[in-house]
């Protein structure tokens, strides 16, 4: 069935809503927007949903989140896992109680308990409450740090981390068999509470999470000699942090917490900015104006589902506040968790600090140096969770850290998902224990570049949206597969790295052996002098991204070896649009 058919069908069939019609109505005759809307489902892919708020088939709404969890729950009925029922929990965003809802009563329609949570949480407790519940599985609606019109559906599998292999296929294959809207199964609140199918959570999950949080404290004593002296502005974007990261810090003692007034109330429009990702700078505009007004020691931002943690930290020599990207902060925590651990309780002999293939190799320098085993990962932190979930199963493994460049850890393994809570807890806590010390975070990070090497990553990447846009993306990738590069800026290729075909080719020698990780579209080239750069589609967006790290003797060096590649970067995409 062709766009135009299926954009007819919505109007005409009577299972749509009179509400979803009008939408439709009012774009009559823009075949544009029509085609854009209906040329396709909106794809289930590995996580789940991401698009476009709005009535088609290639939208979020009610329908594609009820298809979305009818697949779910054909998939947890194969399982024979109908009576451990699922969590559900929901952020900030515009429609997302709506769609938590949704899902709840398909689910409950379909004879699976739904827990959903009384209000918005952050994405890491609902990975918690999936474990905490003993659940099957758990969905999240949020599309995390999208622009506002964005929505997204996430789910997680019983080990609390975002479905991988088998799972993700076996749902994905659900999914893709409802081609009739109207077998999608549902029923009224009454009647799903009624059945026991629909259950309120909240306060008791709070608790038991917040408990979770504070054991991962090492110097306590630290936080009790500096919570008067530490100044901390931390902002919500607009999202679900608010509330848990305050309550943690309160919690501990820290006396100072300035909350940025104009981002502090969830509002799925993020009025304050042009789209709520900590990685930003504008995102930290107005945390930057509360902490010069406050002089404080560190600026921290949470996006809407309170996953990542952005930061500035002040450089008391110059007075100026630097911006810490997710590699710099990655490290800084790693750092300071793997060392106080090893110095305070001591390090397992199979402790093991794990990675994405797009982080910088500053990770690898500090397991090495502190005698911890490297292990590297595809993209997506629920790989990082897939790590820890084989530690305990074989009983052979610790973990002891896990980050992604994108503003992303854990600490603990209370949750199988990044945890900006545990984060803002930890970089609080280390900001205190530098301060012991006579020391700043941005001190720590030049102790760090000292210690380890002056590495800088970086990434560029291009938007491409609508059919021509994925088509490009997908000729990008294999144009540089039918002709890999040997030279990139002024480094030699080393080895040739294709995710896809599973191979790594070794350019001196030509030969080829396997990455070992599972198949995905991504590209990786590991450059001479400790350089690097991996090209890679969005899981999330319509972008190809082009990450790269190099090695410098000094930090103006490395600013400048970055801005070099970058530049040879640039070039390579021009070269190929």
């Amino acid at each position: 069935m062709g766009y135009m058919e299926n954009y007819e069908q919505w109007l005409a069939n009577p299972y749509f809503d009179a509400q979803t019609k009008a939408e439709l109505e009012s774009i009559k005759g823009n075949e544009k927007e029509i085609e854009d809307r209906f040329y396709m489902d909106l794809e289930f892919g590995t996580a789940g949903l991401r698009g476009v708020i709005g009535a088609g088939t290639n939208r979020m709404n009610i329908y594609t989140v009820r298809k979305a969890t009818q697949g779910l729950a054909n998939y947890i009925a194969q399982k024979d896992a109908k009576a451990q029922g699922v969590a559900i929990a929901y952020d900030s965003r515009n429609m997302s109680p709506e769609f938590a809802e949704e899902a709840a009563l398909c689910l409950a329609a379909n004879g699976i308990k739904a827990y959903i949570f009384d209000a918005l949480r952050p994405t890491p407790e609902l990975s918690f409450a999936v474990r905490k519940l003993g659940c099957i599985a758990g969905i999240n609606i949020t599309a995390s740090h999208n622009p506002p019109e964005y929505n997204g559906y996430k789910v997680y599998w019983e080990d609390g981390a975002q479905i991988t292999p088998p799972h993700d296929k076996g749902i994905m294959s659900e999914v893709k068999a409802i081609t009739d809207y109207s077998v999608c199964k549902t029923m009224s609140k009454e009647e799903a509470v009624a059945a026991g199918a629909y259950e309120v959570i909240g306060e008791a999950i709070d608790d038991a999470y917040m408990e979770e949080l504070k054991k991962q404290v090492i110097h306590q004593d630290a936080i009790n000699a500096m919570a008067k002296e530490l100044k901390i502005v931390y902002s919500p974007l607009h999202g679900t942090g608010n509330v848990p990261a305050r309550r943690v810090l309160k919690e501990l003692g820290f006396e100072n917490v300035y909350v940025v007034k104009e981002q502090e109330l969830p509002d799925g429009n993020f009025p304050t900015v042009s789209y709520p990702n900590p990685e930003a700078k504008e995102a930290f505009e107005l945390g930057l104006k509360l902490a010069k007004e406050v002089d404080a020691d560190l600026v921290l931002a949470t996006d809407p589902d309170a996953d990542r943690l952005g930061v500035y930290v002040k450089d008391a020599k110059s007075g100026d506040y630097k911006v810490l990207t997710g590699n710099m902060s990655g490290c800084l925590l790693a750092d300071y968790e793997i060392t106080q651990r090893k110095e305070v309780y001591g390090l397992p002999e199979d402790g093991y600090l794990i990675k994405t293939i797009v982080t910088t190799n500053m990770a690898d320098a500090i397991a090495k140096a502190n005698g911890v085993g490297l292990i590297e990962v595809l993209t997506g932190f629920k790989f990082i969770g897939q790590q820890i979930l084989g530690f305990e199963t074989s009983g052979k493994g610790e973990y002891l850290f896990g980050f992604e460049e994108s503003y992303g850890c854990l600490i603990g393994t209370h949750a199988r998902d990044k945890d900006a809570i545990v984060a803002t807890m930890a970089l609080c806590e280390a900001a205190a224990y530098y301060k012991t010390q006579g020391k700043t975070l941005w001190d720590a990070m030049i102790d760090m570049y000292e210690k380890y090497g002056y590495y800088k990553d970086d990434i560029q990447s291009i938007t491409l949206k609508g059919i021509e846009g994925l088509e490009k993306i997908q000729q990008i990738l294999e144009t540089l597969r039918k002709n890999p590069p040997v030279k990139i800026g002024a480094y030699e290729v080393l080895r040739a790295r294709d995710y896809k075909a599973d191979t790594i080719k070794d350019l001196a020698t030509g030969e080829v052996t396997a990455t070992g990780l599972p198949n995905s579209n991504v590209l990786y080239y590991e450059l001479s002098e400790d350089a690097w750069l991996c090209v890679r589609p969005s899981g999330t967006e319509p972008k190809v991204k082009f990450y790269y790290g190099i090695k410098g003797t000094s930090l103006e060096d490395a600013d400048e070896k970055s801005a070099e590649l970058g530049k040879k970067v640039l070039e390579m995409i021009d070269e190929m649009l």
